[in-house]
């Protein structure tokens, strides 16, 4: 992704919440309500935090633009953004109170669409009428009291069946969603529209943008050099980029680190991409623009999601392959794999079969086309179906695309993230519910992603969605709950 498409701006804060889906609790959720807290008892941070819930749930816009008003001024501004989160999560209940002082408080809650647990941290002002200062809606992992029953095989088709259906009609995913087990698909379908103006319904050979899915891509082609002993994982930058404008980072800065976010090397988003969107055509292009900058931090002291170090993984592979980026994944992983149907040609050319993305604006749904990059890069971009996916998942795990030591040092976790898991060679690395998966997903206005690859039990789910939101909570729901 050329974002994260966990990350959705809420507040004054970063929210992590993969939204979308219905008002209705699933059957399978735990009930897992704590038990009331009297108005008493509560402290001014919390009777805040339940305030400040009971009037987002309502959705009543004027209700909540008068809260908002008298008890969070600086946010007011951004009702809009509030109430399209709103549409796409269902809201939020309070399932447990993990701290409380009079001026903090933190709580899981969890959603009401998809059951994505979160944990929710609220600061207030210390004097009366203890206006919010802070709040915080971070995804969290699902603790073992709240967890949800794992259902057999035939249980789950028929649920996510009608999960699915739901959220559609609901208007909370539009795109594309497939369940295999050891290359077998057991469920799969399509609900809404790729080109809203033409009523072009989306389908599974739909093509998708994919956002940071295609970071995937990336490691896998960094560690084929490194199998193939062109690329060092723990050799600086410089050795490859030898013309690098920073020494800085050319000297300090390690394949290693580029690979698990871990650089310091900061991201491409802000005044200056706004600025030369559509002049950025090469990888080379965004080296010129960032690469005199230094860094952001040492060198493996901390994680830090970074478009730009996979930007420079992809001139990496450039330097070292002698192809352009494009060719190399194309030749070395899309054929090997099957994969007919993913590509990542420039905005400007028309792809056949691709979907239009779209994002609502003042509650409607516009064209992402000027939020688009000229062409999808190593950090993210480009398209895919979920059936490509699925034949990705397979050459992966089959060794097509590598041996099976390389394959696991790709997809094993190394640097711990704040959202819990860890974070390996462009893969994420997680265990929920003593289930461990890995894959990664992609978001942007107008496009969201995801793939997991249960390696234990064979599962793969893929989705992929032409809004910003929708896929990654499908494949968190069916996750939780595929058998072991």
């Amino acid at each position: 992704m050329h974002t994260r498409n966990l990350t959705l701006i809420l507040l004054t804060a970063t929210l992590m919440v993969p939204a979308a889906a219905g008002h209705a609790r699933s059957p399978q959720a735990a009930a897992t309500t704590a038990a009331p807290v009297s108005q008493a008892a509560q402290s001014p941070a919390e009777r805040q935090l339940r305030a400040w819930l009971s009037a987002f749930n309502a959705g009543d816009r004027a209700k909540y633009e008068a809260f908002l008003r008298e008890h969070f001024p600086s946010r007011a501004a951004r009702l809009d953004g509030d109430l399209n989160f709103l549409t796409r999560t269902g809201g939020f209940d309070i399932r447990k109170v993990e701290s409380r002082t009079a001026t903090s408080v933190t709580c899981l809650v969890e959603e009401r669409a998809w059951n994505n647990v979160a944990r929710a941290v609220m600061e207030v002002e210390s004097a009366p009428p203890h206006r919010i200062t802070r709040l915080e809606v971070n995804l969290a992992p699902r603790p073992a009291d709240m967890a949800v029953r794992r259902l057999s095989e035939a249980e789950l088709v028929s649920a996510v069946r009608a999960k699915v259906d739901a959220q559609a009609a609901a208007g909370r995913f539009q795109g594309a969603v497939l369940v295999a087990r050891n290359g077998t698909v057991i469920y799969s379908d399509a609900k809404g529209l790729a080109d809203r103006e033409n009523r072009t319904p989306n389908t599974l050979d739909t093509k998708f943008r994919m956002g940071s899915m295609n970071k995937m891509f990336t490691a896998t082609a960094v560690m084929q050099l490194v199998q193939a002993g062109k690329v060092t994982l723990d050799a600086p930058l410089g050795t490859y980029l030898t013309d690098y404008a920073n020494r800085d980072v050319a000297t300090k800065v390690t394949i290693h680190h580029l690979l698990t976010h871990t650089g310091g090397t900061g991201d491409i988003f802000g005044p200056e991409f706004a600025a030369h969107r559509l002049e950025l055509k090469t990888l080379g292009d965004y080296v010129k623009l960032y690469g005199a900058r230094g860094l952001e931090f040492e060198p493996g002291s901390r994680w830090e999601y970074s478009n730009y170090g996979f930007l420079l993984l992809g001139a990496i592979v450039e330097k070292v392959s002698g192809q352009s980026y494009y060719d190399y994944v194309r030749d070395r992983i899309f054929k090997p794999a099957g994969m007919t149907a993913s590509g990542s040609e420039p905005e400007d050319v028309a792809v056949s079969g691709r979907a239009n993305g779209y994002m609502q604006q003042n509650g409607a749904w516009v064209l992402n086309t000027g939020t688009l990059p000229y062409r999808g890069t190593s950090a993210g971009g480009g398209y895919t179906t979920v059936g490509d996916l699925l034949r990705f998942a397979t050459a992966l795990t089959g060794h097509e695309l590598l041996d099976a030591t390389h394959t696991a040092l790709l997809t094993t976790g190394k640097a711990e993230t704040p959202r819990g898991g860890k974070y390996a060679y462009g893969f994420e690395d997680a265990i929920d519910g003593g289930v461990r998966s890995f894959g990664h997903s992609g978001g942007a206005p107008g496009m969201n992603g995801d793939l997991r690859i249960f390696p234990d039990s064979g599962y793969v789910v893929a989705a992929l969605a032409n809004t910003g939101a929708g896929a990654s909570q499908v494949v968190s729901w069916v996750g939780e709950r595929l058998p072991k």
